[in-house]
């Protein structure tokens, strides 16, 4: 099973993943639906994004990210 569904904490946080959990806009960490919401008010979020479209646009399915900076 990929670790994604396996793991337990948020990477980010380190809270358990019980409530949720999902893939960050900004790199491959597992992260809880507390730390996304944080993550979307981030001023680099829709540059994230436009970034992964882009990448998957091209056939880049394991895009890594454009980097987290909180």
């Amino acid at each position: 099973m990929d670790k994604f569904f396996s793991q337990k904490y948020c990477d980010r946080c380190g809270k358990e993943l019980t409530g949720g959990r999902t893939m960050s806009m900004f790199n491959e960490d597992c992260i809880c639906l507390e730390c996304k919401a944080k993550e979307q008010e981030n001023p680099a979020y829709q540059a994230a994004q436009k970034a992964e479209m882009e990448a998957v646009k091209r056939g880049e399915r394991n895009f890594k990210g454009i980097g987290y900076k909180p």
